[in-house]
C-alpha cells in the first residue's frame, strides 16, 4: 500500500507579464466544485485538529475496562475501543497527529530537496555523486525504509517524521534538479555567469524562484503521501505507540473487533481517506493553475 507521487514537469521561467495570468488561472482552478469541496473538507479537518481538546468529550487515553467496546451513544458518541477509550476523542486527536506528520514531512522534504537539488543541478561535479545517492534511496521502497529507520531509532513523533521525510527527499531533488538544468541554459543566466555574478546571487535570484511553483505543488503530494505513510506505519505497529492517538493505530487496534464494532476502523479510515483525497485534489488544481501550458489556454 503506497501513495502515488506525481512528479511535476519543469516550469518555464516566470515573467512579470505572466503573473496576472497565473493568478487568473489559480482563481479559475479553485472555482471548480470538486476543489471547493476539497478545500472545505480540509478546513474542517484542520479545525478538528486545532480544537481537538475543546471538541473532545474525554481524555483520549483514559482507560476504563468496564466500558470496553460500547456502541455509539450519549456517553461515547462513536463508541469505545477494547480498552474503554472514547473513539470519538481518539479520532479527533488522530487528526492532529496526521496533519503534523504530513505538514512536517512536506516542509522538511521540500526545504532539504530544494537545497540538494539546486546544488546538483548547478554544479556538474556534485551532480553525479548526489544523484547516485538519490537513486540508491529511491531503489528502496519508501515504506520499508521508513520501517527500518523507526526500528533503528525507536518510535516517537520526531523519529516517524524523519523516517517519512527521507524517502520523499529524492523525488523533490529530482524535480528541483530538472528545473535548474532547464533554467541554467537560459540566456539571462548565461549572461549573469559571463558577467562574473557571484554563484549565491545566481542561485537565489535566477534559479530558486523558478522552482517555487512546482515545489508548492509537489509539497501537496508529499503532504498526502506522508499522512498515508504515517497511518501505514502505525497500523503495522512500526509507528507511534498507542499512547499517541493516530488514525493508523486506532484502525490497528480495531481490526480484531471489526465484525463486532466496524466503526473502530471505518471512522478513522473515512477521515484518512477524505484528508488524502482533499489534499490531492488541491494539488491537482494548483498543478493545472501553475503550469504555463495550462495558463495559455485560459
Amino acid at each position: 500500500m503506497s501513495a502515488n507521487i506525481n512528479v511535476i514537469d519543469p516550469v518555464e521561467p516566470l515573467t512579470h507579464d505572466a503573473a496576472p495570468t497565473i493568478f487568473a488561472q489559480l482563481r479559475h482552478a479553485f472555482q471548480s466544485k470538486p476543489v471547493l469541496v476539497a478545500m472545505i473538507l480540509l478546513l474542517i479537518i484542520v479545525f478538528i485538529a486545532l480544537f481537538a481538546p475543546l471538541l473532545g468529550t474525554v481524555d483520549p487515553n483514559a482507560l476504563n475496562t468496564s466500558e470496553r467496546l460500547k456502541v455509539p451513544g450519549a456517553e461515547f458518541w462513536l463508541g469505545s475501543d477494547a480498552y474503554g477509550r472514547d473513539v470519538y476523542s481518539r479520532v479527533l486527536y488522530g487528526a492532529r497527529t496526521s496533519l503534523v506528520a504530513g505538514l512536517g514531512a512536506a516542509v522538511f522534504s521540500v526545504v532539504l530537496g530544494l537545497f540538494i537539488g539546486v546544488i546538483a543541478g548547478y554544479f556538474r561535479t556534485a551532480d553525479a555523486i548526489i544523484m547516485r545517492i538519490m537513486d540508491g534511496l529511491m531503489a528502496i521502497p519508501g515504506i520499508l525504509l521508513a520501517i527500518a529507520l523507526v526500528a533503528l531509532s525507536g518510535a516517537s513523533l520526531m523519529t516517524v517524521l524523519i523516517a517519512i521525510t527521507i524517502p520523499e527527499i529524492p523525488r523533490v531533488v529530482r524535480l528541483v534538479r530538472s528545473v535548474v538544468l532547464t533554467v541554467r541554459n537560459e540566456p539571462y543566466v548565461e549572461a549573469a555567469i559571463a558577467q562574473g555574478t557571484p554563484v549565491p546571487r545566481i542561485l537565489l535570484r535566477h534559479l530558486v524562484p523558478n522552482t517555487i511553483a512546482p515545489l508548492v505543488v509537489q509539497g501537496t503530494y508529499v503532504f498526502a503521501s506522508a499522512i498515508l505513510t504515517e497511518a501505514i506505519l502505525s497500523f503495522l505497529g512500526a509507528g507511534l505507540g498507542t499512547e499517541t492517538s493516530s488514525w493508523g493505530n486506532i484502525m490497528a487496534e480495531g481490526r480484531m473487533y471489526f465484525q463486532m464494532r466496524p466503526g473502530l476502523i471505518l471512522y478513522p479510515g473515512i477521515l484518512l481517506s477524505l484528508t488524502v483525497l482533499s489534499v490531492n485534489l488541491l494539488g491537482d488544481a494548483m498543478r493545472d493553475a501553475l503550469d504555463p501550458r495550462m495558463a495559455r489556454k485560459l
